[in-house]
């Protein structure tokens, strides 16, 4: 038994009962688990729009030498956190809008826009994402070509190099279908064994003798048998009655009587 407290009042849960229940009730979970996977996988199918994704990578130097030097190395780790933030400022998004023809502001190229930094390293990730694959290239592309020429200006020294043109992606970056319809799947079988839980708490049904005391308090006397039951008793009495016949006959006939 599993005890649940809710309100001051003692609810106890018979495992063994619920997933008895549980059991009897598997094609309402499978139904569910089909009917959710279905449902959530058509709304990312249809309904949600599909976003490309398009990289570029910047590399960043401390100045136009070698790379033997470990102040140049530290100086190019510390101006790559200022880089990030310079690319993703308003002048350089307003100049990719302004010189691309955008129909967006700044602020919705800036959600589009995700720059990233692996850790031990002096290179930016420009990522754009769009529904459009063909857009979402050329638009990593012109912000990587913009804040590098933004940055050689303000900053007065050699720009960030970009190594690393976008590309057209061949495929969505999301919605991920099978994701989704596994998450929504998983999601109705939980709804589904709530129920089936919330449906054996709240059945107060008197079924049996314990059942009698655990609800009522009482103790039990005596018991009478429902009709299919007591059809069945009679059933059994009847073939225990002919059976006993036949055996006092084949007593009879041995005797020779």
């Amino acid at each position: 038994m599993e005890k649940v407290y809710q309100d001051d009042d003692e609810i106890e849960i018979d495992l063994r009962e619920l997933l008895f229940e549980m059991k009897k009730k598997i094609w309402f979970i499978i139904a569910g688990l089909l009917i959710g996977a279905a449902i959530t996988g058509a709304y990312s199918k249809f309904l949600i729009t599909p976003q490309y994704k398009s990289e570029a990578k910047l590399y960043v130097l401390s100045k136009e030498t070698t790379l033997t030097s470990l102040a140049d190395l530290q100086i190019g780790s510390q101006l790559t956190q200022d880089y990030k933030i310079l690319v993703g400022s308003r002048p350089v998004l307003q100049g990719v809008v302004d010189h691309m023809k955008l129909d967006m502001t700044y602020r919705k190229l800036e959600k589009k826009l995700t720059i990233d930094n692996p850790n031990n390293t002096r290179i930016l990730t420009l990522t754009i994402k769009d529904p459009n694959p063909y857009l979402a290239k050329s638009i990593v592309d012109e912000v990587a070509n913009t804040a590098s020429d933004y940055i050689g200006e303000i900053m007065e020294m050699v720009p960030p190099k970009i190594i690393e043109q976008g590309v057209v992606p061949a495929a969505p970056a999301s919605p991920s279908i099978k994701k989704n319809a596994a998450l929504g799947g998983l999601a109705c079988i939980a709804a589904a064994c709530g129920v089936i839980t919330l449906k054996v708490i709240m059945n107060d049904t008197i079924r049996s003798e314990e059942d009698v005391g655990k609800y009522l308090g009482m103790s039990v006397l005596a018991s009478v048998p429902d009709d299919d039951g007591m059809a069945k008793e009679q059933q059994r009495n009847r073939s225990k009655r002919k059976l006993e016949r036949k055996k006092r006959k084949t007593e009879k006939n041995r005797r020779g009587e």
